[in-house]
């Protein structure tokens, strides 16, 4: 009973810390790929804004991936007097499905061989943030990818710009 009544305490202060942290969902996209958005910050290392982000969206116009990455905020610039700055930048993988073309030139005769195929990827992401004083997020970041196999028809990095609701 006395070990059923501490995991229970246990348990509801882990749950009340998580709600406590900052969050923000919304879009993601450039012209690569399009995004739902999910931001959920925590504290780890003495760092209070580092934060694990997750989307789910289609890829390339041809496919559609999931993404989870962790970020460190490396810098908080005061550049202004309402809201606040972030840069950040942290690894991440990626899982999804997309189709793929290919092109061989022989004896003067291209063919064009196509198909599709799921992905995995490696990733690091590179951005720069904006919170408002009220609850909208705005970022802008480049992520480059490695993705398995390379046929997956899209590049291996992307310019996006974000747009989210903080709570």
């Amino acid at each position: 009973m006395k070990k059923s009544f501490i995991l229970v305490i246990a348990l509801l202060g882990l749950s009340l810390t998580a709600v406590a942290q900052p969050k923000a969902i919304g879009l993601r996209g450039g012209p690569f790929e399009q995004e739902i958005s999910y931001e959920h910050w925590f504290t780890i290392f003495d760092n209070d804004y580092d934060f694990l982000e997750g989307e789910l969206g289609v890829y390339g116009g041809n496919g559609f991936k999931a993404t989870a990455m962790y970020n460190f905020t490396f810098a908080q610039p005061a550049l202004t007097d309402r809201g606040e700055w972030g840069l950040y930048a942290g690894p991440g993988v990626m899982l999804g499905y997309g189709s793929w073309k290919t092109k061989e030139v022989r004896d003067n005769v291209e063919t064009t061989k196509s198909g599709s195929s799921p992905f995995l990827g490696a990733a690091f992401q590179l951005g720069m943030e904006y919170t408002f004083w009220f609850p909208l997020q705005l970022s802008v970041d480049f992520r480059p990818a490695f993705l398995i196999p390379m046929k997956v028809n899209s590049r291996w990095y992307g310019f996006a710009f974000s747009a989210r609701y903080a709570f």
